[in-house]
């Protein structure tokens, strides 16, 4: 059987499942430069694969016009006319399995999400490392006939900032951390009063650039904005594109198990992550990053941890885990990087 010349690759969902394709994709298009990849994603995330060749992106509307099973039907239609020949599942949910239906005789490979290991991570009965999330990518590919090499990864090169991005950050020679604070579930995010100890001792030194989305986180970093030196709320301010040649420049990017931390490792950038109830274990820990750049929140006090595999159920007394981390361990290690 001939290989795939044309992939659709598919990966919808939240901002770090999709970043932690980039990686993957990258590493494909280098060691495969005559195969075509064709990204079903949201449009939003199209500024994610710029830099990679051979790499197209298809803006999927599951709001819109490719909602429910006759708007996959038509988005399938959409689909055939590229020319696919083979199919990489990398999400594996309902709705790609009713486009499935759709794609009847071409080869359509499924991502393994393992959901019977992590089920037995989170219940306490099996507590060891699972595979990646990037390696099960990457296995997908190996059952379409490609082989993917991760041991030797490549970057881009740090973008060059616009006019636009070094008015809000101004010029100088201070490092750049960048900080995320939030993330989706209260048991993954540090507390705000403890970020503020680390954001103040940093900013001595150091330029701070908050990241982060939404009316009411956006009001939070203002806050944090007036209240240090060297510190510059970055939310709402610049375009993705933008965002990612900022991030291009950090010096480390310091943030919860969260999206940031897989657009930071997507580009390069050094990381340090923050886990609560959740733990690297499970196969989320950003791309080509120092285990021990993961600072764990502590078992001994919390031994149910991981309590779920999304940070989104913890049994009570749970919520806070994360601030068993204490402000002077981060700091340390923030220091520690960037020697």
């Amino acid at each position: 059987m001939s290989k795939p010349k044309h992939i659709l690759v598919i990966r919808l969902s939240a901002m770090g499942d999709v970043a932690m394709t980039v990686p993957v994709l990258r590493a494909f298009s280098q060691q495969f430069p005559d195969v075509k990849l064709t990204v079903l994603t949201k449009p939003f995330f199209k500024p994610f694969f710029r830099d990679i060749p051979n790499v197209s992106v298809f803006g999927v509307e599951t709001k819109g016009k490719h909602k429910g099973v006759l708007g996959l039907f038509k988005l399938s239609r959409e689909l055939k006319v590229l020319k696919i020949d083979a199919v990489a599942d990398l999400h594996n949910v309902l709705r790609t399995n009713v486009l499935k239906r759709f794609f009847l005789g071409t080869t359509f490979i499924q991502v393994d999400k393992g959901r019977a290991e992590k089920k037995a991570l989170v219940k306490g009965k099996n507590f060891k490392q699972l595979k990646s999330t990037h390696q099960r990518y990457v296995d997908v590919f190996e059952k379409l006939g490609f082989k993917i090499d991760l041991s030797k990864p490549t970057f881009p090169k740090r973008a060059k900032l616009n006019s636009n991005i070094i008015k809000i950050v101004g010029e100088d020679s201070l490092k750049r951390i960048g900080i995320a604070p939030f993330a989706a579930f209260k048991g993954k995010m540090y507390s705000l009063d403890l970020m503020e100890s680390v954001i103040n001792a940093l900013s001595q030194n150091y330029k701070i650039l908050l990241f982060g989305g939404g009316n009411t986180e956006i009001e939070t970093l203002k806050s944090l904005e007036a209240k240090f030196k060297n510190t510059k709320n970055i939310s709402g301010k610049l375009t993705l594109d933008e965002e990612l040649d900022l991030i291009s420049n950090l010096d480390v990017m310091l943030c919860m198990d969260s999206g940031n931390a897989h657009i930071a490792a997507m580009l390069g950038v050094k990381v340090v992550t923050l886990w609560g109830v959740t733990h690297p274990y499970a196969g989320f820990y950003p791309f080509n990053q120092k285990k021990d750049n993961a600072l764990l929140a502590d078992r001994n006090q919390y031994p149910k941890i991981p309590t779920s595999v999304y940070g989104n159920k913890q049994p009570d007394g749970y919520q806070n885990a994360i601030e068993t981390i204490l402000p002077e361990q981060i700091i340390s290690k923030i220091n520690e990087v960037l020697k």
